[in-house]
């Protein structure tokens, strides 16, 4: 699944190429393309004109000239592609908005949404305090000005579940998810089981940290692809995933200690992390 750095250069790649334009149609192929608590189908956002491209944790959203806006969510396998018209369309395209074309550069006149699992959507919806509806209960990412280390801490601090599925839970910090959880638990040298009561707060401090500073360098690599689902705007791969230290590397030597890196799973899912240096 994208997360916080796929999400953010998919961000950025549209903020190059949309802002400013207006759409001239939209158009939906698939039943699950929009999001059924969608307000309005995608036609509505015709006429619209695109004032910015907006994130939070793993949310994007279109905010518009109007009272409503366009929220996308990648789901798992979700591309946000801005190409020519002219462009074949692929095989999982699920939506496209059709852009003015006579100014946009290098002929990028379509945003196109494709798909190939169908967890990801679109939606219009409205905005409060300039928050889609559906980002809404969703907490500040590290990323974010608003962003409240103390106050995470403090609610980290109290929960008694691992600190692994914590950090995966996006009311309580949004943006990380499975990859950039197992980076930062290494470089903090935490087991992903450990229970958040029994960690000190400078280690859930320290936690938070590595998120940030794993993601950063990820934003910088334009994001981890480790095959076709995930791609930038100009449908590009990241590179990311050849710096990873313990995520898909299981059996591996760990870069710190030469140990053998272990690889377990919880809720239908997978921690990696290295049996030595995380304790």
């Amino acid at each position: 699944m994208p997360e916080l750095p796929e999400v953010e250069t998919v961000r950025a790649g549209l903020a190059k190429y949309v802002i400013g334009k207006r759409i001239s149609s939209a158009q939906s192929f698939h039943p699950r393309a929009l999001k059924p608590a969608s307000i309005a189908p995608l036609s509505a956002i015709v006429g619209a004109k695109i004032i910015s491209v907006n994130r939070r944790g793993k949310f994007l959203w279109l905010k518009l000239d109007r009272d409503f806006t366009l929220t996308a969510h990648l789901g798992m396998s979700g591309q946000l592609l801005v190409q020519s018209s002219k462009y074949p369309a692929q095989s999982h395209l699920r939506a496209k908005l059709s852009l003015q074309s006579s100014s946009l550069r290098s002929s990028k006149d379509e945003i196109r949404f494709i798909d190939q699992r169908t967890f990801g959507w679109l939606s219009v919806e409205q905005i409060i305090k300039d928050i889609p509806t559906s980002v809404a209960h969703i907490a500040f990412d590290p990323f974010e000005a608003e962003f409240d280390l103390k106050s995470v801490v403090a609610k980290i601090k109290k929960r008694k579940s691992a600190i692994k599925p914590t950090l995966l839970n996006q009311e309580i910090i949004s943006g990380i998810g499975n990859i950039y959880a197992d980076e930062a638990l290494w470089r903090a040298k935490i087991h992903p089981e450990i229970v958040c009561e029994d960690l000190s707060e400078s280690e859930i401090k320290k936690v938070i940290s590595s998120a940030k500073k794993v993601m950063q360098s990820a934003i910088t690599a334009g994001g981890t692809s480790f095959d076709e689902q995930y791609k930038n705007v100009n449908g590009e791969a990241g590179y990311f995933a050849r710096s990873l230290s313990v995520y898909g590397r299981a059996g591996e030597p760990c870069s710190r200690c030469r140990t053998g890196i272990r690889r377990i799973a919880f809720a239908n899912r997978s921690s990696h992390f290295c049996p030595r240096c995380q304790r």
